[in-house]
């Protein structure tokens, strides 16, 4: 072989090699296409750990409440389209699937994750559906008490968006794991639809989340998440109907839009009807109690930061009724300790006032009030949150403002959550953690 003929040989594979290089490159950094989710099982484009930067933190997340009456079979071959609202943005998303309260295997054989095309609508926005793997495999099987977590897939992801969360399961199982007030318009339809980008056949309305527990994004935006754990005030079941105007919603929007604010995503793990010493009824205990599903639902929870806690007045309010403010105040304290031991500052809220609901009696009110003056003092919480004096009436503190009542003496107007929400002081969810209260 001549000199040149060995130059150019190599130039061919010089050439070959930068070819080949190009197409690896467009593989892994293109964003999969609508198209890719009807292949056959494979790592899906994207399901690697993303190459652009950021942080993993909870952009929204909802705790599992309670096993669904009347799902001894589950969904089988049907399509569950949960609507979430998002609270940070980012470039990647993963999701987290809980069977908690499931006495049979989940198979998931389909699952996929989209932006919605318009709010509280089930049809994806063009572009943006993407199938979902769990550990490079399409389908999945959880546990009974179990949840399992998606492979990332490159989204972008908006902060304050809707998005898309579809599962199916050909078999049946259950009961269903759900969240029984969400607020917000889900969809389910026959057959397997996960891949979908209109919601036609999502013809069956839903008022609850099922086997969703979290959505976590790869942001750039967010440099951690609060974690607020509520009862129905947190909740927001008086809250207007796909509105999210829950005051977790209005303070979200104050943390990003406010200058100074902490970079903080809000994830409500709110449960109506909760309590801080108290479980419901079954194994495991529908409506379990704050102490009881702390580490789950707050601690473990992706880039918390801090906590809020927001629990107490089920405890005076609910059968069995919690007549000693010390039985309450120990619980909070032991909260405060459990969060103190994995590093993180505690926000507590006190207890707003219920005169005019169905429960009230001076004496429970009394037993409030001396929980609220305990939290005041300091010596409960890293810092206070004043919900009971922001919306208290100041000419019947036993009542709340009617502007900010639904109506019920117990639960917030829109207004109220709003009131909530800019009762905080921004600067307390950022700080050191006492090394004792």
């Amino acid at each position: 072989m001549t000199r040149r003929n060995g130059y150019a040989l190599l130039a061919a594979l010089a050439a070959v090699v930068v070819l080949i290089s190009a197409a690896i490159y467009v593989g892994v950094s293109g964003d999969a296409r609508d198209d890719d989710l009807r292949a056959g099982p494979r790592t899906p484009q994207g399901s690697a750990a993303p190459a652009s930067s950021g942080t993993w933190v909870g952009t929204w997340s909802s705790s599992p409440a309670a096993a669904e009456p009347r799902t001894e079979d589950g969904y089988a071959g049907r399509s569950i389209r949960n609507v979430v609202h998002t609270s940070v943005g980012g470039t990647s998303a993963r999701i987290t699937l809980s069977n908690l309260y499931g006495r049979t295997p989940l198979s998931i054989t389909h699952a996929s994750i989209a932006l919605a095309a318009a709010p509280n609508n089930p049809s994806a926005a063009a572009g943006t559906l993407r199938r979902l793997s769990f550990g490079g495999n399409h389908s999945v099987v959880v546990e009974p008490g179990g949840q399992v977590v998606s492979d990332p897939v490159r989204l972008r992801v908006p902060h304050d968006a809707d998005l898309l969360v579809t599962t199916f399961s050909p078999t049946p199982s259950g009961p269903v794991t759900y969240h029984p007030h969400a607020r917000q318009i889900s969809y389910v339809a026959d057959g397997d639809r996960v891949s979908d980008l209109r919601g036609d056949a999502y013809t069956q309305q839903s008022p609850y989340w099922r086997y969703l527990a979290a959505v976590d994004v790869l942001s750039r935006e967010a440099e951690g998440a609060v974690v607020v754990l509520g009862d129905s005030l947190t909740d927001g079941v008086s809250a207007t109907m796909g509105a999210n105007s829950r005051w977790t919603d209005v303070l979200s929007d104050r943390l990003r839009d406010e200058q100074g604010a902490p970079r903080y995503s809000v994830l409500n793990q709110g449960i109506s009807g909760n309590r801080i010493l108290s479980d419901g009824l079954g194994r495991p205990a529908d409506n379990p109690s704050g102490l009881s599903r702390f580490e789950r639902d707050a601690l473990s929870r992706t880039g918390v930061k801090a906590v809020v806690i927001a629990l107490g007045v089920n405890d005076i309010l609910r059968n069995p009724q919690q007549t000693s403010s010390d039985k309450v105040l120990d619980g909070l304290r032991e909260l405060t300790r459990q969060a103190h031991a994995r590093g993180l500052r505690v926000i507590g809220a006190t207890l707003m006032p219920f005169g005019g609901h169905r429960g009230y009696t001076p004496e429970l009110d009394q037993v409030r009030r001396q929980v609220n003056d305990e939290i005041r003092s300091g010596r409960v919480f890293d810092a206070v949150v004043d919900f009971d004096r922001a919306l208290r009436d100041p000419y019947a503190p036993e009542k709340l403002r009617a502007p900010y009542d639904s109506g019920d003496h117990l639960h917030p107007s829109d207004e109220g959550f709003k009131k909530m929400a800019y009762a905080f002081n921004l600067a307390t969810l950022r700080g050191s953690v006492p090394a004792e209260l």
